[in-house]
């Protein structure tokens, strides 16, 4: 569960520009964490180099790939009606269309999708991406293909990811895969692999080449960025058995987050997703001493009741949690914190669920991704645990949830009022084409108008009005990140 699911980009078809002498076409969507929207920008790059272009018309697609999530069982329910979809095409107007389902999906599914419903033509984990041209032959030979192999290192690190649907000012950049902490209701060390960082000097390298097409703002991403920690290659746990020398030159997160802030001053810096019992002190003061490092932390939290904590197998109790935020709150102050919760987890009761809504109020987030428990199989939880919460409970706990959370968001919103702030403009606004969209260090999306600013300006924006979500106010001029 700790990923940021953005609703709003869920299905989106991906395209970009068109590669001369390519013939064959691709339609490829993706559905879950920002890390699949990452991993279709690497397949793209390698299928762009096998003669495929993009397109957003699913009918002409030689080749239909679907980037899926085993997080939540909606986000696979909607996968399936997507696959009905494509073999519909499939059958009646395109029956040479070759169909292949990525990720995580893949790996839990993947006698189920090829030889049981016999839905797909190929299936590939997340570590298999640069074996696409060899499972393509397979297809096209007339068999079924799989690699779901999980790695000890492939990190991409060596791929130039194409930036698909980019609007040329935000960027992801990967800097870890995998997952080792084991929590219960989690499917991602069985369909991701074990963790493990990638090279930083590749990680600055592709930051430079954004910063050279003129992306303003960078991302870095992994399952547990915190936990980022390069010794020369390997898996994260095997880093006691390095030599001394791999030890001493080791660099760890807070290390790489300074390298990038120092290395690209005019370039803002968020990452994503924290786990709070690896979020160490050192990268809180370097969050502190750069400017163009965002005051805003993820931290996903998932329960407020310690006794749940442990049955989730989270590696940190209701209290160390909430030593992690009054820290982070001392060493910056401002700084917006937002959170992952589940209601009725299995045996969870009222008082849980009220220790949960009391740690609310304690750090006052930001704002939240809130999901009732559903029952992920392959994981520990299912396999061990009754889902014996009623699930009129459950959804009215997660109503509770997100009610507070609409009333903290208020509260947080509204601190910004008659404050200037700091925007990166990125798109036009959703409701006016008269406006700009942007956000401040702190994540909060800003609107204004556009007068001459143009996106991928740093304009400072005095505050004079909020909804529970979004600040409204006025450009007053440049800030000191404008580089033109």
């Amino acid at each position: 569960m700790e990923k940021e699911i953005d609703e709003k980009k869920q299905g989106t078809s991906l395209v970009l520009q068109e590669k001369e002498g390519n013939t064959k076409k691709l339609f490829i969507e993706s559905y879950g964490c920002a890390m699949n929207f990452s991993d279709s920008e690497i397949v793209a790059s390698i299928l762009t180099e096998q003669g495929y272009n993009t397109t957003q018309k699913l009918e002409e697609a030689d080749l239909v790939l679907v980037n899926t999530c085993s997080i939540r069982d909606k986000a696979e329910q909607t996968v399936r009606k997507r696959l009905e979809k494509y073999n519909a095409v499939k059958r009646s107007i395109n029956p040479g269309m070759k169909v292949g389902v990525l990720g995580c999906m893949a790996e839990r599914l993947k006698s189920q999708f090829l030889e049981e419903e016999k839905i797909v033509d190929m299936v590939v984990g997340p570590d298999a991406y640069k074996d696409l041209p060899n499972l393509l032959k397979e297809v096209d030979e007339g068999r079924d293909a799989i690699n779901v192999i999980l790695s000890k290192d492939e990190t991409y690190g060596d791929i130039a990811p194409v930036r698909l649907n980019s609007n040329g000012i935000n960027a992801f950049v990967s800097i870890t895969r995998g997952c080792d902490n084991m929590c219960t209701f989690c499917v991602v060390p069985f369909t991701r692999g074990r963790e493990r960082s990638r090279e930083p000097q590749s990680i600055i390298e592709e930051i430079k080449d954004l910063w050279d097409r003129g992306f303003k703002e960078i991302c870095l991403l992994g399952q547990n960025v915190d936990s980022y920690l390069w010794y020369g290659g390997g898996l994260k746990k095997d880093f006691e058995k390095a030599s001394e020398m791999q030890k001493a030159t080791a660099v760890d997160f807070a290390q790489l987050l300074e390298m990038c802030a120092v290395q690209f001053p005019k370039m803002r810096f968020r990452f994503s997703t924290s786990n709070p019992q690896d979020m160490h002190e050192e990268v809180l003061h370097v969050i502190a001493k750069h400017e163009n490092i965002c005051n805003y932390i993820h931290l996903p939290v998932q329960s407020g009741s310690t006794r749940i904590l442990k049955e989730m197998n989270r590696q940190h109790t209701r209290e160390e949690y909430m030593e992690l935020v009054d820290k982070i709150k001392r060493i910056i102050p401002g700084c917006s914190i937002s959170q992952d919760m589940i209601t009725g987890f299995p045996t969870e009761t009222e008082e849980d669920h009220k220790d949960t809504l009391s740690l609310m109020e304690y750090v006052e987030y930001d704002f939240g991704y809130m999901f009732a428990y559903s029952e992920r199989p392959g994981t520990l939880a299912a396999r061990k645990m009754e889902d014996d919460v009623a699930e009129a409970d459950k959804m009215r706990r997660l109503q509770e949830v997100v009610d507070l959370q609409q009333e903290l968001s208020a509260k947080r919103t509204a601190r910004f009022l008659d404050q200037t702030v700091e925007i990166l403009i990125e798109k036009e606004s959703k409701k006016s084409d008269q406006h700009w969209s942007g956000r401040n260090s702190e994540n909060m999306v800003t609107v204004f108008p556009k007068e001459n600013y143009k996106p991928g300006d740093f304009v400072l924006v005095k505050v004079t009005d909020c909804t529970t979500a979004t600040l409204i106010g006025e450009a007053v001029g440049y800030s000191a990140m404008q580089t033109n």
